[in-house]
């Protein structure tokens, strides 16, 4: 198993194709929550994800009620600035959801209370609004992936 990259409403598409080529370079799973700023055929977001789509397992919600009826018992880390600690604070284990909001907005503030209890932050400092959301996702899923040892993941290149 690996982890699953939930993008709740996600606006431009060359985040979503560079979020999806790191899912398929890390053996994680992209969730996408409706509604979509673009279209998914959108030339942008094929040129981001490159020649990576093929590795890439993607499923489709039509609502983030949607997604939580079928997901919601799961252990879902949520993404967001208004978060109380540290993405680097709390132990993954294969299988968890990263759950990041749109790109203007993030998550909405009910659903995060409602799980303050799993809700992360990625450290910056204090004038800085956000990082790029396709940099926030490679942050923490290789922060996942480090503490779980890079399962399944190649971690020698030829010369080492």
């Amino acid at each position: 198993m690996a982890f699953n990259i939930v993008l709740v409403e996600p606006e431009i598409p060359q985040n979503t194709g560079n979020i999806a080529r790191t899912c398929a370079a890390t053996g994680s799973k992209l969730h996408i929550v409706k509604p979509m700023g673009f279209e998914i055929d959108d030339k942008k977001l094929k040129r981001a994800g490159l020649d990576y789509w093929h590795l890439l397992g993607v499923q489709y919600y039509e609502s983030l009620e949607e997604f939580l009826k079928i997901h919601g018992d799961k252990r879902l880390f949520l993404a967001s600035t208004k978060a109380p600690r540290r993405h680097s604070d709390v132990e993954y284990r294969d299988g968890d959801f990263l759950v990041f909001g749109k790109e203007t907005k993030g998550l909405p503030e009910e659903f995060i209370k409602a799980r303050l209890d799993m809700a992360v932050r990625i450290p910056m400092i204090e004038e800085a609004r956000s990082l790029n959301l396709s940099n926030s996702v490679a942050i923490m899923v290789y922060e996942a992936l480090r503490q779980t040892n890079y399962e399944n993941l190649l971690t020698k290149g030829i010369f080492g």
